[in-house]
Order: structure tokens, then sequence, then C-alpha cells
């Protein structure tokens, strides 16, 4: 084969890749030079109409997912501690039984495995700082318990008419001035038994889904009001707030490795959570 008709072959060859390569990637809805076309009308909220929400900022509160509903004294984790939602029967019996495992120290916490998300609503209810980052196509709530990460995109893109449930779902929102408002399909709930809410065992079904509207308050705290609704599980709305303060200038969010400090193996015989005392033996062994 000779110079010329090599170099005519291999011309052939590289026209040939450069228009299938083209159409295919148009065949998948994307516009030449590789972008994807969008199929709504993307519209943001430029910078400068964009609240500050920089910084670190933390819950205030403990973890009790509704402490406006709370009855008895502690924490989660304290026996005799209860919100009170708008559970159904059902589902007021299947809190009932959390509660009394919770009592007796066998409730497990899934997220104690490490790696497992925290899920919404539970992401507004960590106890370790987080950060809100804003951009004009979408925000994101950045935890450092977990890590855990939710996106609100707010480019003008629609719910998916077929979305899968997911630990956090699918979250897409609007501002209303200085209010980021958002709607969350798609979650899964307890359906697989690995998603609470707090530690006194509180779930949601696969059927929840929320409206949440977050803003400024003041200079140093942030509100986020949460209004659920679960055709499965709750006889009406469940609202529930959460408040988030300002940390100083400064403060550090960093890799959260919990399985690097593991300090609440399971008794295998009980079930019992146990705590390793600083010689690596159980405090609360029988």
């Amino acid at each position: 084969m000779n110079r010329r008709v090599r170099a005519t072959l291999i011309g052939l060859s590289v026209s040939l890749l450069l228009v299938f390569g083209l159409g295919y990637g148009q065949g998948l809805g994307q516009q030449a030079g590789g972008q994807q076309a969008p199929s709504y009308t993307p519209t943001v909220t430029p910078y400068d109409k964009l609240p500050d929400w920089s910084g670190a900022w933390a819950m205030m509160g403990g973890t009790v997912f509704d402490r406006a509903t709370q009855t008895g004294q502690g924490g989660a984790v304290n026996a005799g501690v209860r919100e009170h939602p708008p559970y159904n029967a059902e589902w007021e019996a299947i809190y009932q039984k959390s509660l009394e495992k919770r009592d007796k120290n066998l409730l497990p916490d899934v997220i104690t495995n490490c790696g497992v998300p925290v899920g919404f609503p539970r992401m507004f209810n960590l106890p370790d700082p987080y950060e809100f980052v804003i951009r004009p196509e979408e925000s994101w709530i950045l935890a450092e318990n977990g890590p855990n990460v939710m996106r609100v995109y707010t480019d003008g893109r629609k719910h998916l008419d077929d979305q899968w449930e997911t630990y956090t779902g699918d979250s897409v929102g609007h501002w209303e001035g200085d209010t980021l408002v958002f709607t969350t399909i798609g979650l899964k709930g307890s359906r697989d038994g690995d998603v609470i809410l707090d530690r006194t065992g509180l779930v949601l079904s696969d059927k929840s889904h929320a409206t949440t509207r977050m803003r400024k308050i003041n200079d140093n705290t942030i509100e986020v009001v949460m209004t659920i609704e679960d055709a499965k599980a709750l006889t009406k709305a469940w609202v529930v707030t959460k408040q988030f303060r300002k940390q100083p200038l400064g403060t550090r969010l960093y890799d959260y490795g919990c399985a690097e400090n593991n300090r609440n193996p399971v008794d295998e015989k009980t079930g019992k959570t146990l705590l390793l005392g600083p010689d690596g033996k159980p405090l609360n062994i029988d």
C-alpha cells in the first residue's frame, strides 16, 4: 500500500468516527460540543440577589427531631422521651415498638455502621457543623457528620416523572426573596429498615414528601421549616422547625471517619449497644 492510499484511508476513518460520534452524542440529547441539552428553560437567581449564608453553622438544641412535641426529660436516647407526630394507629404502633427497644438500649442506629446516608429529613437533625453553599443554579447542604450532602436544584428543572426512591430524595426549588423554598420527593423512608429520624426511632414511609422553607431570620440564625406529608403514616401534615446558629469565624469542617474510632459495638448475645472504655473493654456489660 503506497503512502498516498494509506493517508486517504486514515482520513476517511477519522471522518467516519467524527460523524458517528457526533450523531451518537446528539442522539443522547446532547448539543454539539458535548453539552447536555436541557429539557427545561433554565432560570436562575443572580449572585447579587442571593442571601449570605457563608461560614459554619450548628443545629441549636439536641437531636430530638421534633422538640416542639417532645415529652419526657432528656435527649433522644433517654427512656421516656418521645415525640408526637400525627401518626395513624398503625405507625404509632411501629413507633411504640421502637421506643420499647430504645428504653432497653436495643434500638440500632444504622448510621453507626458508617457510610450509610442519614437521609431527609434527618439531614437537618445532625449534631456536628454544617455549611450551606448557595449558587444560582443549586444549593448544597453539607454536614460534617457522616459526611452527608443534600442538593437543592434551583435552575428551573422539575422533578422527574419516574423518580426512584433514595435516602435523601430529589429536591428542586426556587427563591422567594431571601427564602429558599424547595420540595423533596423520592424518599425511601423506612422501607428497607435503614432510615430513622432520630434515636427515639421516629420513621416515615416511602410515600413521604416535604416542602421546606429555609431563611436567615437574623445575622446569626438560619431557620428551616419542614412541612412533611405522608399518606401512609400520617393523618395530617407534620410541621417541624429546626434552627442553626452561626459558628465563630474561621470554624472548619473536617473528615468524619466514624469507623476510625467506632466505640459502640453490639453485644452479639443480647443485641445491646456497648460503650468501650480507654482499655477497649465494655463499660456497660452485665
